[in-house]
């Protein structure tokens, strides 16, 4: 997959028969999951543990049980961690670069060590692209919505497993040097870089928002 060799591209398949094993006996009430998904927090630098690829694997394949129109599984898996992480700071260079040369403007020295040290922050970056496809029942959007539930779900089984992660894209993201890295045509998208490791502090409570304002009723 480009550059990218030395990261893991998921089977589907794989994926959803880990998911599957790991939950088969899962058991908790309607209160303790509502409870548990309002807990949940973006945490920026993460350490070491990290998820095993089995674990990994587990929170692909609940990744996977996002709703999917007609099935078209549009959404793929690319895990970076170890070295791979070096390679992926150097994409985000190169995008930045054109970005500035675009601009008329030059990266400093500064800004590209920052840059290149991003993927750093985390010891597993699953990155989370889009493999749509034409469909004359499905719109793109569809599929990319689909693509956003399973970063979400992959988020919560990843929490599930006891691990902290966020969600990051940023202006680079879906510029070419980073979607040629990643393998991803120019009609698709990178949808998330989910950074995935262990928080050292604690973390904080979630404030409760008015929904009362996000909300109609109609009957």
């Amino acid at each position: 997959m480009s550059d990218a060799k030395n990261n893991k591209d998921i089977s589907i398949e794989e994926a959803k028969g880990a998911a599957n094993a790991a939950l088969a006996d899962a058991t908790v009430t309607d209160e303790q999951l509502i409870g548990w998904i309002n807990s949940r927090r973006s945490i920026g630098n993460l350490n070491e543990p990290a998820p095993t690829h089995e674990q990994i694997m587990t929170a692909i394949g609940c990744a996977t049980t996002a709703p999917d129109h007609k099935k078209l599984q549009p959404w793929r898996f690319i895990v970076t961690e170890g070295e791979a992480r070096h390679a992926f700071g150097q994409a985000l260079v190169a995008a930045a670069e054109a970005q500035a040369m675009a601009a008329g403007e030059t990266l400093s020295d500064k800004e590209s060590q920052k840059i290149t040290t991003l993927p750093l922050r985390a010891p597993v970056i699953i990155t989370v692209v889009t493999k749509m496809e034409a469909h004359k029942k499905v719109p793109p959007f569809e599929q990319m919505l689909s693509a956003g539930a399973a970063v979400q779900n992959l988020i919560l089984a990843l929490k599930a497993q006891g691990f902290s992660t966020v969600w990051r894209t940023g202006l680079l993201c879906n510029e070419p040097a980073v979607k040629a890295y990643f393998g991803v045509s120019a009609e698709d998208y990178v949808t998330a870089f989910v950074y995935t490791g262990t928080s050292l502090r604690h973390t904080p409570t979630r404030k409760s928002i008015d929904i009362e304002p996000l909300i109609r009723f109609e009957s």
